[in-house]
Formats: C-alpha cells, structure tokens, sequence
C-alpha cells in the first residue's frame, strides 16, 4: 500500500519553508527555505516610521520554490501523485488590499512599487493613530466588539491596517474592493480564485484580528465603522460573514498551480491559519498549557474546553475565539511584539563598527572581510549569552524594559518604547545583553500572570520556535523567571509541520486535528526546571521590572508619526 503524504507551508517574517511530510507518523522527508530577496534587500520598508511591507511575489515566488525543490529532495518516485494535501501558515495580522477579483494591488503594474498596495506586516505600526480611534470610539458605543480581543485594539491588526491605508492613499482606496488575510489569500491563490467574495477566511485570523465572533452573527456592523470614520462605510459589505475552521477544505489545486507545482489537482488545500496557532498544534498543545512560539516576536497560545471557560474574558490579550487553534475549543492568544528582534537589535548595535569600518580597512581582502563578518554574527550572541550567564545578579543589576517594538500584551500599545537602566561605567555588553534578556523573560511573565489573575490557571509551558531550540541561556532563565518547567519541543518546524497536521486533517486522512497531532506529533527533546537559588532575586526584580514599566507607560510620551 502506497504511503500518503502531506506538505505544510510556513511563512515568516524573512522567509517561506515548506516542509514535506509522511502523513502516517510525522516524519520530515524533506524541507526547503525561501529567502524574500525584496525584504532581504529592505525594499518597501522604513523601519524608522514602522513600516513593513512585504511584495506578493515573494510569497509566491517562494512558494513554488520551497514546494518544487521538497518533491525533488524526496527521491521518491512519482511524488507528486502521493501528496494528499497542502496547507499554510502565515503571519498575522499581515493583509493586504486586493481588486474584485482577489488580486493583490500589488501585481498590477500601476501598483506594483506602491508599499501601501503590498501586504502589511503584522509588526508594521504605522497605524498607531487608528487603532487608538477605534479604541476609543468602541468605549462610546452601545456594543462592546472588543470584548473577544482583549478589550484593546492593536495597530498590528486588520482594521486599523485598512483604515491607515484608505487615509493616505487615495488611488489604493480607489482601486480596493476588499481586504484580505495572508493566510486567507494563499489558499484562495492555490485554488485558483477568481471572485474576492469566494475567499474562504479562517476564523483564526477573523476573530483574533478582524473582530469576528459568532455572538455578532459575523463582524460588527457597517454603522460601527462608518462611525469610526466614513471611509470606512460600506467595506463590511464586501468582506465576509462565514468562517472556517483550519480542518476544512479551502478547496482542490487547480490545474495551473497543480502544473506549477508538480502536484495532481485531486491535492486538498487546507483553509489558513497563522503560524502560531498551527505551530502550537505542531507542538503538541494541551489544555492550560501556554505554548510560547519564540522567534522574532512570541505568540503564546492556550486552549481550553469551552465548557469551562464560557464566561471568562481575559482583559488584554490578543482575544478568544471558538476554534481558532483546535476546532471545538476555545482559542486564547497573547504574545510580545519583540523577542528574537530584541537580541536582534542589539546584535546590530554592536556590530555598526564591523560592518561601517572593516570595508575601510586596507590589506584585506574581500573574501577576508566577508569571513571576519560571518564569524561575528554567528558567534555574537552566543558569545555575549555565555558571558552573561557567569555575570552576578542582584537586585541593582542592569534593567531593562523589552518594549523595543512596542507592548502587545498584556494591554497592547504600540506606541510604548523600551527603557533600560542602572548602566554605570563598568556596563559591559554582555551585562546589557543579559538584561534584554532578562526584559523579554519578564515580559513573558506578564502574560502568565495576566492569565492567572483573570482566572485561567497555567499549567506548564511549552516552547516552540529558533530560540527555544538555540538558547540554552534564555530558556534556563524563563524557567527560572516564570518559576514553572518549560518543555521544549524536538520539531525544529513546529508551525510547518502543524500546518501538515491540519493538511492531513482536512484531507480526511485523520478524523480530527487531535488524531493528527497524536500520530504525527514528534515529541519532546528536554525540560527546563526552575534552578531554586534564583527565584527569589528574580521575583524581586520583576517587581522592579513592573516599577520601570510602569513609569515608561507614564511619563515617556513619544510622538507618533504618521
């Protein structure tokens, strides 16, 4: 009997990576990574406004690439009549304004260098001002729609994304007749739409971003918006009403995708999700346990039976919807706006003098050169985490505040800045990077604790993503911080391989996503168990954290541009 197999697509931040997939057990027969060559050569972006902007053709690009290049590392004969199905995970909230037939503005030619015609990043914030309005308008209005997201609408968000875009752009406004999810859009590519009012959205992206719940009979209704701002009348009208959860079918690969590909058009596509929910199916989520995917930002994802936790609304989080991670449980989302980036960030700080005065230098070559500056980022951060961990702590060490790219939660606000203090003449950078770490650790606490105080018991964490994998140091002192284990999961792809699980699930190759993950799950490789010895300093300075924080929040008052 023939094996089945299923291909699940991640896209990042940086880049795509689609991963091939036995479907029978989990097993990764082969993977492939797309770089967006645009991003990577900074196109469209200006991170000093906060704006990120991703082209359509990368993602596209990207996609037949990753998919082509794992059907040829297979060496499996006939591959391509063996895949069963595909689905994708992107990031989120990244929309973008398409055409009535469900094109990007993008790809057509009079749009084709216009970054507001482009996919918006999740940690684009340029529209800081909007979702400021929207939060302010929803607290005069009769119907509380925030109260599934936390209560707090964020700029990273579909709303305040759409609203910026119609404000400074007259000709995309013109030419706009809808608004579409990443994760909404690639599915709709693969089955060859046509219409942008075909477009089967996920309830993933709808009810975390779009503000989407059941209890609304859909998303709020035209007046609310309309109040918010007449630019916004009349686009509710060409949205949607109907959502999906990810183990259903989007549809079949047409025939042009399917020739693209490699692949037949009996391949079911999967309806979309965002990478960290798909990711934590990928790592094995339980009830109550919070699974943190840590990459350039976090997105903590919890799930709990909708029986127990019917009347809860937890307060500043990145809302809570039925279905949105494993269908027939609630969906809870939070996360920080800055993780990876934050080490990220002073990587790129420390490294100006390498990469402004070594050209300068005479007497090397350029292969010399290249070598010095590839051996720097590769070992700078390792190098600084072994430093900071024989460094001593107290109570007066280096502190600092992780809200480089603003505070998603608990409390979104994009337009907070971060803080560090108690530098003296002998702050070294192993000393400054320990206390960004140790910023991002308690960031994370607050999640938790938030979760707590509104009544969802954590019982353990789950870490997911490139720095729960490469960052002994940093995970040693989360488990530390948080005063919990944290298991680590063994999937280097945990977003890919959810998405696999869910590409098997809507084929009907499993009859839930729980089957899936069960048979397909690749398990744990370590646990990291709170060292004694430093849990009380840690408790007392995240008290200090708390301090500083709030007095960031309260004093600091920066300009918002627009």
């Amino acid at each position: 009997m023939s094996k089945s197999y299923v291909i699940g697509v991640d896209y990042g931040s940086d880049s795509v990576r689609s991963v091939l997939v036995d479907a029978s057990c989990g097993a990764e027969i082969a993977s492939s990574v797309f770089y967006y060559p645009r991003w990577k050569r900074g196109e469209f972006c200006n991170a000093a406004r906060s704006q990120f902007r991703q082209h359509p053709l990368d993602y596209i690009e990207g996609l037949e690439a990753t998919v082509k290049d794992c059907l040829q590392k297979s060496g499996i004969q006939n591959i391509g009549e063996l895949v069963k199905a595909i689905s994708v995970d992107t990031t989120g909230s990244t929309p973008v304004a398409v055409n009535e037939a469900g094109v990007p503005l993008a790809l057509l030619p009079e749009f084709k260098d216009n970054p507001n015609a482009m996919f918006i990043l999740w940690k684009d914030h340029t529209a800081v001002k909007e979702a400021k309005e929207i939060n302010r308008y929803n607290q005069s209005y009769a119907v509380d729609y925030l109260k599934y997201v936390g209560g707090i609408y964020s700029s990273e968000w579909f709303w305040a994304k759409l609203l910026h875009t119609v404000r400074v752009d007259p000709q995309v406004r013109q030419a706009t007749f809808s608004w579409v999810e990443h994760c909404d859009y690639i599915p709709f590519l693969l089955t060859g739409g046509k219409q942008a009012n075909t477009i089967k959205r996920s309830v993933c992206a709808a009810g975390h971003k779009s503000l989407w719940a059941a209890e609304f009979d859909g998303l709020p209704p035209n007046e609310f918006f309309a109040g918010i701002d007449p630019l916004l009348d009349g686009f509710v009208d060409r949205l949607f009403s109907e959502t999906y959860t990810s183990d259903k079918p989007a549809g079949h690969l047409s025939p042009e995708w399917a020739e693209r590909l490699g692949l037949s058009i009996s391949v079911v596509v999967g309806v979309g999700a965002f990478d960290c929910h798909m990711g934590a199916v990928g790592g094995q989520i339980e009830p109550y346990y919070l699974s943190k995917v840590m990459g350039t930002s976090t997105c903590d994802m919890l799930v709990a039976p909708k029986e127990e936790v019917a009347d809860v609304l937890v307060k500043g989080i990145c809302g809570q919807v039925d279905g949105s991670i494993i269908p027939g449980m609630i969906g809870m989302e939070a996360g920080q706006s800055a993780f990876g980036d934050a080490y990220a960030w002073l990587k790129q700080l420390l490294l100006w003098p390498t990469y402004n005065l070594i050209p300068e230098l005479e007497g090397l070559s350029d292969t010399m050169r290249e070598n010095i500056l590839t051996t720097l980022e590769e070992k700078l951060l390792l190098r600084l985490s072994e430093k900071a961990s024989k460094l001593p702590l107290t109570a007066d060490s280096e502190l600092a505040v992780d809200w480089l790219n603003g505070r998603r939660t608990p409390d979104a606000d994009q337009s907070l800045k971060a803080a560090i203090m108690g530098l003296q003449l002998g702050t070294d950078a192993p000393a400054i990077f320990r206390a960004i770490a140790e910023a991002t650790c308690f960031g994370a606490k607050a999640i938790v604790e938030r979760f707590v105080d509104q009544g969802i018991p954590i019982k353990g964490l789950i870490g997911l993503g490139g720095v729960a994998k490469k960052s002994p140091f940093i995970m040693q002192m989360m488990a530390n911080v948080m005063n919990m284990p944290i298991r680590i999961h063994k999937s280097e792809q945990t977003c890919a391989l959810g998405a696999a699980m869910f590409a098997a699930t809507a084929a009907g190759l499993y009859d839930r996503v729980e089957d899936a993950m069960q048979a397909m799950g690749q398990g744990f490789e370590c646990t990291y168990e709170p060292e004694q010895e430093w849990l009380s300093i840690y408790a007392e300075r995240y008290e200090k954290y708390k301090a500083l924080g709030a007095f960031v929040e309260s004093r600091v008052s920066m300009p918002v541009t627009v």
